[in-house]
């Protein structure tokens, strides 16, 4: 279902996007980041919006001003015994009100409209992202480990798991649709293996674990930056709830309307969720297989940072996904995104990408980025810290897969196969699968 008007209207009052003021003195460069970015904005119906706005702010104090001035004026009147020219300010005063009512309800109509149209704007790529249209012209930053070349024809994850009894895709269907599937044996018990391997690595560095609802609302979904854009891709349970497409939502919004401490900062978050995407805008792609599918597993880190310091933690987050690839010795790359393949509220991304020898190629399995201040801006996330600056800032948020559970049996299973069809679980996993050291 969507959210009727009236719960969006209430939803974006008083949230801010990209900063107004900003947009506002920065047109230029707006355009230039969404042109970078493959996208569009109404830079004409924004300047209207903006003219509009402030010219009824300007109306409303003058006549509270006015109106200020003829309510002493009254009292004057009155003292000196003019009864009817007090009467006649009174009239003044009442149709002034009613005015400064009409006028406020038209400026309140011209926020929405403003905070609508600024919260379909991209987040601003930072200055070291590399220019580029599309996934084609990411740049690889580095690899690790070599791709193995098998003695053999290997099989594809969706070969191997039904040869294996592990994986059942026809039930999934049967089960849910299409895109679902159903793990079974020693299947559900290695999902469950990287959840848990996943989750201890990322603890053991310092991140605290949570464990989220999968159900979220209108607020958190907009504050991440998945609302209003990308409502098709969202499973809906009624009109202000929804299911989770990634930890990522649960763990920024933990602080939303909040003020951190700077001492505190940086907080790191991690959280295995079940994760449920509708995938409207991907038919035909990755179809076979788990790799793209509408329900899957993912563990999330996040991470909550000083303007000055989030791309350092940036660079950590990466390295901790890849720690992950490292641990279970499957070949990757890293690639850092181009401003035209960026997710909608990142400021800079690295993609971490796993080798498939089903492809023949590496595919995404981690997506660690940057965020700045767009997210804290939509959620009100800010810090203090007095012994630097006054009030408060807003503080750049990061998250990143780390990483999709179900990708990374897809990685073991192909990566680790044997020529008689069995399996050989990674040394770092077997203890995980309780001693199990290969399934067939």
């Amino acid at each position: 279902m969507q959210p009727d008007g009236r719960v969006a209207r209430r939803k974006i009052e008083g949230v801010k996007m990209l900063d107004i003021k900003f947009v506002r003195e920065n047109p230029d460069a707006v355009d230039k980041a969404c042109e970078s970015r493959n996208a569009t904005w109404d830079r004409d119906r924004f300047m209207e919006l903006d003219e509009r706005r402030r010219s009824l702010i300007a109306e409303v104090e003058g006549l509270q001003a006015e109106r200020n001035a003829v309510s002493k004026e009254i009292g004057q009147l009155m003292a000196a015994g003019k009864k009817d020219e007090a009467e006649a300010a009174k009239a003044r005063v009442t149709a002034n009100k009613e005015r400064i009512a009409e006028l406020d309800a038209a400026r309140d109509e011209a926020d929405e409209q403003l905070r609508a149209l600024v919260s379909s704007i991209p987040n601003l790529p930072d200055e070291s992202v590399p220019l580029g249209k599309d996934d084609s012209e990411n740049p690889e930053v580095r690899r690790w480990g070599t791709p193995r070349e098998f003695g053999f024809d290997p099989k594809a994850h969706w070969d191997l798991g039904p040869d294996l009894e592990i994986i059942d895709f026809d039930r999934g269907v049967k089960l849910a649709g299409s895109r679902f599937y159903l793990l079974g044996g020693m299947g559900a018990r290695m999902e469950r293996a990287l959840i848990n391997f996943m989750i201890d690595m990322h603890t053991g560095k310092g991140f605290k674990e949570w464990w989220p609802p999968v159900i979220t609302n209108h607020d958190s979904l907009f504050g991440t930056g998945q609302l209003p854009k990308f409502d098709e891709d969202l499973y809906h349970v009624n009109p202000d709830l929804y299911l989770i497409p990634t930890a990522e939502v649960a763990l920024t919004n933990i602080h939303r309307d909040e003020v951190l401490d700077a001492e505190d900062l940086p907080l790191w978050y991690t959280a295995f969720t079940p994760c449920f995407r509708e995938e409207a805008g991907s038919a035909g792609r990755d179809t076979r297989g788990i790799i793209r599918v509408h329900e899957f597993d993912k563990v999330e880190m996040v991470k909550f940072a000083t303007p000055e310091t989030s791309m350092d933690e940036l660079e950590s987050m990466t390295a901790e996904a890849e720690a992950v690839l490292q641990a279970l010795e499957l070949p990757y790359r890293v690639v850092c995104l181009c401003t035209g393949d960026m997710g909608f509220s990142a400021a800079k991304t690295y993609d971490v990408e796993v080798w498939l020898p089903s492809y023949n190629a590496y595919k995404e399995i981690s997506s660690c980025s940057n965020c700045s201040d767009f997210q804290a801006r939509r959620a009100n996330i800010k810090y203090r810290d007095p012994a630097n600056f006054k009030g408060t800032r807003f503080a750049h948020t990061l998250n990143g897969s780390g990483l999709a559970v179900g990708r990374t049996m897809a990685a073991v299973l192909e990566n680790y196969q044997n020529e008689d069809g069995s399996v050989t679980i990674p040394p770092a996993l077997v203890p995980y699968m309780g001693g199990v050291e290969k399934i067939g």
